[in-house]
């Protein structure tokens, strides 16, 4: 297993432990799991940098590396959720747009076409990896409307921005 992967593993294993810190709750438990967030986060920077320079690009990279940091913000999510700090229609907002993101990569991938990352879709995973981070410290409340606010724009903007640039490829083919 290359390096890339081995930090995208990394980023998986620290999944279950950010939980149980949250979980099992004790004196500090939330910046304990905040240091264990941004750990993940980082290791979803550096993988993609060494794959990309290393030339360590693999299947197992491609599918794992976005579903870990999918199941990384979810759990966060979930947690804040979970408090009352997030509402559930901003989770499932974001559920919905990473379903239909990779539906449209699913259909355009049937069509011979790859969709890359577009630069709003990374906008949108760093500001929620930063406003999550932000939501650990637990500052005034105007700051955590500030980040589900961002999250929920960020979220939206780079979604709505996929499926207008790749309509084409929603078009109805009869492959009869």
């Amino acid at each position: 297993m290359n390096t890339a992967n081995k930090l995208t593993m990394l980023r998986v294993v620290l999944i279950p432990a950010f939980l149980a810190v949250l979980y099992i709750g004790f004196p500090g438990s939330n910046y304990a799991a905040m240091g264990i967030f941004i750990a993940a986060g980082l290791t979803d920077i550096a993988d993609g940098y060494i794959a990309r320079r290393r030339n360590q690009v693999t299947d197992f990279g491609k599918l794992m590396d976005p579903l870990a940091d999918k199941i990384l913000v979810l759990a966060a999510m979930l947690w804040f959720l979970e408090r009352g700090a997030i509402p559930a229609w901003v989770v499932l907002l974001v559920v919905v747009r990473e379903f239909m993101v990779t539906a449209l990569r699913l259909i355009a991938v049937d069509n011979g076409r790859v969709i890359a990352a577009a630069i709003s879709g990374k906008i949108k995973t760093l500001v929620t990896m930063f406003c999550l981070t932000v939501m650990f410290l637990e500052l005034q409340q105007w700051m955590v409307y500030a980040c589900v606010a961002a999250i929920t724009v960020t979220t939206v903007v780079s979604g709505v921005e996929y499926f207008l640039k790749n309509k084409d490829i929603l078009k109805w083919k009869d492959k009869s």
